[in-house]
């Protein structure tokens, strides 16, 4: 949320420097994420005089050209050439002179500089009113005042502003402080408690009368729980123009496109207030009568941004005598009831909208708006009527409108003032020291916070109702703290604590699996369990049936909960890679959801990503992309760590992988490996391979839970390594000659690898190359070679009756 300085100014008399009030505005919970300063014509015309054109003659090789001598004050006279119509001798003109940068209405700057234009040298440029900033205009130069001197700077010829705007995190509990008049009211709470004495000034609207009753539009609330209050009055002959140059300067501070005065008007107040307007075209109000009221599902209306919508018939609408919609209430106008230059009557809305109705239908149509902002997070019911006035005296100020009717106001059931009790010991033991009763007093006064009774246990005391989230005794303890200062809470500098102990295996399972990923160069993640309900189209294997949906969803990107975690998980892929970062190891563990017949169901995983190359460049390390096989390699040392072995290895059925394997122990699935198809990774804008691995954590946890690790002696005696180099078929697999090379010799054998795959042309066709390693070992005593001669006999036979092996 975006808060203008100069705009708090107007309610408190300050000289305190930006910086030092975005201090203490984060001290009070406003936390202001940063400082920007604003300038309401940017560059502030900087290096932009007046100048007198002395004399104006045609350009000789330009028929729409003139060669002026303009003088700029400093007593030497310079050329420019001007193609402007309307110039001439003896006039006073904006110069820009060489070395100054102008700005467009994108904001992009251009520098002004010496050059020859037809042959002619140009020393600066006379400029139209669009060109500085200054206003749309571009018929011809501005005309300046006779009276000005030639060098002036034009910066003190013009009204131009210099702003601070602070980028405030409001967070959703704070909807108090919506608007520059709430924040101003928290900032005087803590200039008070610096010892400031300040007073907060309130905009008047003592002013308010009506002119003259001559069009009533009559008001009916068809549901006074969605709507507890609405207010609304006409004003004519009303002129739609552009608003005065001050409202202008406000709403571009905090990033607002002024519009037309009406428009800027209802905008203004929004953000002095926090009460969301309206100002309809009473002309197209038919039957001379508001109806607020819920429509059948399914109407078609169409909003301010000329978008087609279908209505659910929950949402609040602003309709006419003949139901005909004009506005969605709360969230946003209607493409045929706003105000245009032709509107001269105009019925202006201030109303109370239900939040959680509120909420839905900004959510529901995908419409965030600065009014459903507010409406979602409570606005102040009794600012309502307040907020109309003043909204209603600036019209009648800037657009020349009448008050043509009274008020009219429902409000059947008014809201009261919150009552609190609070315990002095209470707040003494949740602050942890004890503040004197006075400064709590004069906290609590200078919040609005009135004390009904003074006992020696406590204050009896009334909340006012703007501050929604100020409802218990912690509360008030809360706000009195904040505006004392947390900084000036005492400590003690003595830690007490104590040993904590994890008796839980699994998550001693889980810390051992991270600690070896973090050790292979994995980054953990954690992603949100909310995800887009389009991704289940990604895969067949996902039943968007089985989704778990989110009844009041926050967006249509966080509308389900994951039935996977690989659509997250790419998604941080996607966002390191758009930030250069192309080589990636990450590991989540994760639950999925789902919903089924039975109920809802929870599944634990841990799931592996890998990209792009196995290490980070290096002149000492050669650059190699991580494949397959590497990922493979760390899921079975994984398993092996938790003592998982004799896997099974079949192909795997998930439609996620171009190719993959599932690892099972008997019937149960472990993981399921492989590289992502294209498909998906184009979604995600992803033009790398990219490696997955799905690990069922619930079931590995069954798995290793009571298994304890067995350690043994280191062996005395050494090992022997063979190597064999076997031409096979193609068919053959290297799991093959694992699995043989055990069941021939279970003893000795300990390892075997395979280091080195030929298939090329100088093999038979069909036929591959595989050398493969073999290391054996006595722990009792020392191999012979006979012996040893001996078992690779037995495991050369054996490969050459059962795989048709052939030795190179």
């Amino acid at each position: 949320m975006k808060i203008s300085y100069n705009w708090l100014k107007q309610f408190l008399q300050t000289d305190w420097e930006a910086e030092k009030t975005g201090e203490l505005l984060t001290d009070l919970g406003l936390e202001v994420e940063g400082i920007e300063k604003v300038e309401s014509i940017k560059g502030s015309l900087q290096g932009v005089v007046v100048g007198e054109v002395k004399t104006c003659i045609k350009h000789p090789n330009a028929d729409k050209l003139k060669i002026t001598t303009v003088d700029l004050g400093n007593g030497s006279p310079v050329q420019i050439v001007c193609g402007a119509p309307n110039v001439d001798a003896g006039q006073k003109v904006p110069v820009a002179t060489v070395g100054t940068m102008l700005y467009d209405e994108k904001g992009e700057g251009f520098k002004i500089k010496k050059g020859k234009i037809r042959g002619e040298e140009s020393h600066g440029m006379i400029c139209a009113e669009d060109e500085l900033g200054l206003g749309k205009s571009h018929d011809g130069i501005m005309i300046l005042d006779e009276s000005l001197a030639p060098g002036t700077p034009c910066s003190d010829v013009f009204n131009i502003e210099t702003d601070y705007v602070f980028e405030i995190g409001l967070t959703p509990n704070r909807s108090d402080a919506m608007s520059h008049y709430g924040v101003a009211r928290d900032l005087r709470a803590g200039l008070i408690q610096q010892g400031t004495n300040i007073e907060l000034i309130s905009p008047s609207v003592s002013d308010f009368h009506v002119d003259e009753r001559i069009l009533k539009i009559d008001i009916e609330v068809e549901d006074k729980e969605l709507v507890p209050r609405y207010c609304g009055i006409t004003i004519t002959d009303v002129e739609v123009k552009e608003s005065p140059e001050w409202i202008q300067n406000r709403l571009k501070a905090i990033g607002l496109a002024p519009k037309n005065n009406i428009v800027d008007i209802t905008n203004y107040v929004l953000h002095e207030l926090g009460q969301p307007l309206h100002a309809f075209d009473a002309s197209k109000i038919r039957g001379g009568k508001v109806v607020v009221k819920t429509l059948e599902e399914g109407t078609k209306f169409t909003t301010l941004d000329d978008v087609e919508r279908e209505l659910s018939s929950e949402d609040i609408m602003i309709c006419d005598a003949d139901s005909k919609p004009l506005c969605i209430g709360g969230v946003f106008g209607g493409a045929n009831s706003g105000v245009t230059e032709s509107t001269h009557t105009i019925f202006l809305e201030s109303a109370y909208f239900n939040p959680v109705s509120v909420r839905k239908t900004a959510k529901r149509h995908g419409l965030n708006t600065d009014a459903s902002f507010r409406f979602e997070r409570g606005i102040d019911i009794n600012t309502t009527k307040y907020a109309l006035k003043r909204a209603a005296l600036l019209i009648e100020e800037y657009a020349g409108g009448k008050m043509s009717s009274d008020i009219l106001d429902f409000y059947p059931v008014k809201l009261e003032d919150f009552e609190v009790f609070l315990s002095f010991e209470n707040a003494y033991k949740l602050i942890g020291q004890e503040i004197p009763k006075e400064t709590i007093k004069k906290i609590l006064a200078s919040l609005d916070i009135k004390i009904n009774s003074v006992t020696e246990a406590g204050l009896g005391l009334v909340v006012p109702s703007y501050r929604t989230d100020v409802q218990r005794e912690a509360d008030i303890i809360e706000e009195i703290l904040r505006v004392y200062g947390y900084n000036n809470v005492e400590f003690s500098h003595k830690l007490n604590t104590s040993i904590s102990f994890d008796s839980d295996i699994n998550v001693k399972v889980e810390n051992i699996v991270a600690d070896q990923l973090s050790s292979l160069g994995f980054n953990e993640t954690m992603a949100n369990s909310l995800t887009k309900a389009d991704y289940l189209e990604l895969s067949e294997n996902l039943n968007p049936e089985h989704s778990v949906e989110m009844l009041n969803p926050l967006s249509n990107d966080l509308k389900v909960m994951r039935q996977s975690l690989l659509f997250s998980g790419l998604e941080s892929v996607a966002y390191n890679i758009n930030r250069k970062q192309n080589s990636l190891k990450f590991y989540e563990f994760g639950k999925t959801y789902h919903k089924y017949e039975s109920g809802y169901q929870e599944d634990k995983h841990l799931t592996l990503f890998v990209t792009g190359n196995r290490t980070q460049d290096s002149w000492k390390v050669a650059s190699q992309a991580s494949d397959f096989f590497y990922l493979k390699g760390i899921v079975t040392t994984l398993l092996s760590r938790l003592g998982i072995d004799n896997l099974k290895t079949t192909p795997t059925k998930s439609d996620v992988f171009s190719e993959g394997i599932t690892l099972s122990l008997g019937k149960m699935k472990l993981v399921e490996l492989g590289v992502v198809k294209r498909a998906i990774l184009k979604e995600f804008s992803i033009k790398q391979e990219v490696l997955f691995a799905d690990f069922n954590w619930q079931t590995i946890l069954g798995l290793v839970g009571n298994k304890k690790i067995k350690v043994a002696d280191l062996p005395k005696f050494p090992a022997v390594k063979r190597d064999l180099a076997l031409l096979l078929d193609n068919k053959v697999e290297f799991k093959d000659i694992y699995n043989l090379a055990f069941q021939s010799e279970r003893k000795l054998l300990k390892e075997v690898d395979l280091f080195d795959v030929y298939e090329g042309d100088k093999l038979p066709e069909g036929k591959k190359s595989y050398a493969v390693s073999f290391v054996l070992q006595d722990e009792n005593k020392t191999l012979e070679d006979k012996q040893i001669d001996k078992i690779m006999q037995k495991l050369q036979q054996t490969f050459e009756k059962n795989l048709d092996a052939v030795l190179r």
